[in-house]
């Protein structure tokens, strides 16, 4: 984290994990809505909350990953999100968002947007159940014969046009066509998609699914995919000019009251009474988490890479380091909207082990001097453990 903040890199860090008693299990939610998930939840804010560059948490990825796990689940997200904006500002000295991650099912993905994102306050309370981002974890666009009509991003740009919170993918990158070109991403970043807010590549690292970008040997070696290459080309290509410009028409938008009427009958749940607070999570959110392990910035006095690095053409790249970024440690992000553009991906499940592609960890995004122009400074870990790193600068691994 001190690395990341040092160059300008944020980082939004899910607060689930695959192993038992850390997730929501989306068959059963009520049976693990208790204060010992909550305890865990509370642990992991308490580690990131007081670093600079901890942009925002997710509640939770992909909890609904069917249409039949649409009906139970959608309450205890939002009395999770409901859970940890209590927390964080009872224990945090700023504002850190909290929202979550869709799965692209979409005969309830719009429902499941209106679901997290109405407002349910009563009489004028704040809403602290509201997400305050929705990522979607989208492999829609594959192969270089895709098109903004057949990937669905034309609908995905409809579906999202008068969203009141930010919506980006938090992952994408089809690979159903080897080698993967990447095409998607100057459309990403362009004129069209203009509700989406940038997204992550998935994924860093190779594993058996092949949606890596780079091998990571166990002696510590790196070797440059080809996908890579591709990857930094489409990247080197964007017009960033457009990219960090402010949608002003969307900052002007409310968010509509929750009711039955937002929702279709395509699965998701119409019920806003959400479930109360565990017996002893209130006491917890107000005392705190005891002798929670906090992390905090130190400096960074190692800035080059000493273990081997290799291009695709199997050379070794050479002199790799960092540059501390412009304005870095100076101040935290306090709003939930991306200064810039999310690159790449990798993820640890909160719902269950299993291997789908938004399901498997991994370590951290980087680049090479072959590719130095460079793509954005935020980071997303939608998974158990901070990974990812963009800005295309790559350090220590």
């Amino acid at each position: 984290m001190s690395i990341f903040n040092s160059v300008g890199i944020y980082v939004v860090l899910d607060v689930n994990s695959p192993n038992e008693g850390q997730h929501i299990d989306r068959s059963n939610p009520g049976s693990t809505y208790t204060k010992a998930y909550l305890e865990h939840v509370f642990t992991m804010i308490e580690a990131f909350k007081d670093y600079p560059n901890t942009l925002a948490f997710f509640s939770g990825n992909e909890i609904m990953d069917a249409i039949d796990t649409g009906e139970k689940n959608p309450p205890y997200i939002r009395a999770l999100t409901r859970e940890m904006k209590s927390y964080i500002a009872e224990h945090a000295n700023r504002t850190i968002p909290v929202g979550y991650s869709a799965a692209d099912v979409r005969p309830i993905l719009e429902d499941t947007w209106a679901y997290l994102s109405c407002d349910n306050s009563n009489k004028g309370n704040e809403d602290l159940s509201r997400s305050d981002f929705l990522g979607l974890n989208s492999y829609s666009w594959c192969g270089s014969d895709a098109t903004f009509q057949t990937s669905g991003y034309d609908k995905l740009v409809e579906m999202f046009s008068n969203s009141t919170i930010p919506v980006f993918f938090s992952e994408y990158g089809c690979n159903e066509v080897q080698p993967r070109t990447f095409d998607e991403v100057p459309v990403l970043y362009g004129e069209k998609m203009t509700v989406m807010s940038g997204g992550l590549i998935f994924e860093w690292t190779q594993e058996d699914n092949n949606y890596g970008i780079v091998d990571a040997y166990p002696n510590g070696t790196v070797h440059l995919r080809g996908d890579y290459d591709a990857l930094a080309e489409k990247y080197g290509g964007l017009n960033m000019t457009l990219i960090e410009n402010h949608n002003t028409t969307a900052t002007n938008l409310k968010a509509p009251k929750c009711n039955a009427d937002l929702i279709g009958d395509n699965g998701i749940s119409k019920d806003f009474d959400l479930p109360s607070v565990p017996d002893g999570v209130s006491a917890l959110i107000s005392s705190g988490v005891s002798n929670a392990p906090k992390g905090s910035i130190v400096p960074v006095t190692k800035t080059t890479v000493d273990l081997p690095v290799y291009a695709t053409s199997g050379g070794e790249i050479s002199g790799l380091e960092i540059s501390p970024a412009d304005g870095s440690d100076k101040k935290p992000l306090t709003t939930g909207e991306p200064s810039s553009t999310p690159s790449a991906s990798s993820n640890a499940s909160d719902s269950d082990a299993s291997s789908t592609p938004s399901q498997t960890e991994s370590s951290s995004s980087a680049s090479s001097t072959a590719a130095d122009s460079a793509a954005g400074k935020i980071m997303i870990a939608n998974g158990a453990a901070v990974v990812g790193l963009v800005g295309m600068a790559l350090f220590a691994l």
